[in-house]
Order: structure tokens, then C-alpha cells, then sequence
């Protein structure tokens, strides 16, 4: 089966969404929430990605993860996930109660493709506290990729982690997970990177972001936002295509996302600055955009 192939039974099985020019959706990816270790690089932005999340959950923002949100290569179950990071659940439990919580599963999370494994998972965790178990995610579905469709253009946005285009990482992730598990996870600690990773393999990267961009020509231009890469890209009205890239949380004291706002869309990054007088702070800063998503044409 090739890339082609594969991104077009993601886009065809995708769940549909309507939006429209008030709606307020941010997307990130490539958390990989970890155990909290050495090994782990989203403790490193923890506290800057529980900053964002909580001022888009005050701002009634829905949140779409695009997969390699929880460390599932490394670690070897959800559960000590969740002990080391149980602050940033319990806000993306806020916002699954109220309905604005939608995650795509990646190569590193690929095990939420199995129903039974989200229920077991996710769906429920033990509370030691208390003794018995409390609802953490109930009745939630990982999908492998989303459609936002506009309730008045009929515009579609599509979305998905983008390992589709990766042949190695889409239908060998369970030898990639092995590697990196009983490999690569306790060199990263001394500072060796994974090789398996795109985000390491600038030659591999560039392949990728061409598949995606073949299957964007190929199916009338449609708007297409992944992750997997952790390359940060925008397209603009006049780009051949509108090929966009979230990015990653795990950047060096940074984090960057898309937000779709006002009909808009914008790449942005929130990172810890400095002020005059020796305080640290998390701002917000907008990398490209905002531009009108009536600006794409589509075939």
C-alpha cells in the first residue's frame, strides 16, 4: 500500500467536523508526554504547554491533538504517564467533558487504533487517593485523522499526523517502538537521538512533506495540517499547496501550534521570555498569518 494509498483511507475513514468562522480550534502535536525521566522531552515544556492549554480552555477553544500525544514508544504503559503529567490530563479532561477535545492517533500512540486498548486505557484510571477508580476520558475515540468542514463554504481542512507518508514509522512502528524502547531510550538519556525519527532525518523529512504534498495535488487542493515531522510549516494563499505543519511541543523552550480563529489561521509559539527585571514569563507570539482560510482556492 502506498502513502497515497494510506492518506486517502485517512481522509475517506476521517470523522467530520463543522466549523465555522466563530469557531476557535488550536492544534498541536507531537506532545509526547513521557514519564517524567531523563528521557522524557515534553517535561522540559510542561509547565509552558499547561499555560497555553488553560488560557485556550478559558477562551473556549476546542483542542485537536494530531497524534504522538502520549510516549507510548518509551513507555511501556498510559498509566505512568498519567501519574507523572496528571495536572495536564485533568485540563484535557475539562475539556473533553464540555465536548472540545478530538485526538488523531500517531506512530508513537498508534495503539489508540484499538478500541479496546482506549477503553482500557483511557477511558478509566485508579485513583490511589481514594482507592477505586474515576473517570478520566469516558467514551472518548481516537481517530486516524479528522475533516473540518465549513458550515458555509463547504471548505475542507484535513487533518491527520502524517505518518502516512512515512512507510517506515506507518508499518513498522511496532520495530521502530522496539528499537527506540529497549535502544535508543536509555542512550537518549547520554544525549544520542533517536535515528528511527523524522524529526532527526532532514532527507526523510523532505520525502514526507513531498508524498503529502503529491496527495494534496492530487485531491483539489485541499487545506492539510499534520504534525510528525516537528517542522513548523505555513503555507500562504499564493503557495502551490496549502500544506501546513504544526509543528511540536518538544522544541527547545518553545512550543508552537495552528489556531484557527475569526475565519483565520495562524501559526503560533509560546515560549518563556524574560522581562527587564529578571522575570520569567509565557507569551504567545504569532510566527506566520493570521490569513483568511476563504484565501486558499481549492480545485
Amino acid at each position: 500500500m502506498s502513502s497515497q494509498t494510506r492518506l486517502t483511507r485517512a481522509y475517506n475513514n476521517a470523522k467530520r467536523i463543522d466549523f465555522d468562522d466563530s469557531s476557535k480550534i488550536i492544534l498541536f502535536s507531537d506532545c509526547h508526554r513521557g514519564d517524567n525521566s531523563f528521557a522524557d522531552d515534553f517535561s522540559n515544556n510542561r509547565n509552558i504547554y499547561f499555560h497555553a492549554l488553560k488560557q485556550y480552555y478559558q477562551e473556549d477553544y476546542t483542542y485537536i491533538e494530531l497524534g504522538d500525544g502520549d510516549e507510548l514508544w518509551e513507555n511501556l504503559t498510559f498509566e505512568q504517564i498519567l501519574a507523572a503529567h496528571k495536572n495536564v490530563y485533568q485540563l484535557m479532561q475539562m475539556f473533553h467533558a464540555k465536548g472540545r477535545l478530538h485526538r488523531i492517533w500517531g506512530n508513537h500512540d498508534m495503539v489508540y487504533r484499538d478500541e479496546s486498548y482506549v477503553k482500557k486505557h483511557l477511558y478509566k484510571y485508579f485513583d490511589e487517593r481514594f482507592g477505586c477508580e474515576e473517570e478520566l476520558f469516558p467514551k472518548i475515540e481516537i481517530h486516524e485523522a479528522v475533516v473540518l468542514q465549513h458550515t458555509d463554504t463547504k471548505k475542507e481542512i484535513f487533518l491527520s499526523h502524517g505518518h502516512q507518508a512515512d512507510w517506515w514509522n506507518y508499518l513498522f512502528w511496532r520495530v521502530s517502538r522496539f528499537l527506540v524502547r529497549i535502544l535508543w531510550k536509555p542512550l537518549q538519556v547520554v544525549g544520542i537521538a533517536d535515528p528511527t525519527s523524522p524529526a532527526k532525518n532532514y532527507k526523510e523529512l523532505m520525502k514526507i512533506e513531498r508524498r503529502i504534498k503529491k496527495w494534496i495535488a492530487a485531491n483539489n487542493n485541499i487545506m492539510t495540517i499534520v504534525g510528525h515531522t516537528h517542522r513548523p510549516r505555513f503555507a500562504h494563499p499564493e503557495d502551490k499547496f496549502p500544506f501546513f505543519n504544526d509543528g511540536s511541543c518538544v522544541h527547545p523552550r518553545s512550543i508552537t501550534g495552528i489556531e484557527i480563529e475569526n475565519g483565520r489561521i495562524s501559526l503560533i509559539k509560546w515560549y518563556v521570555a524574560t522581562t527587564d527585571n529578571g522575570v520569567l514569563k509565557i507569551e504567545r507570539a504569532v510566527l506566520e498569518g493570521p490569513e483568511l482560510l476563504t484565501s486558499y482556492q481549492q480545485a
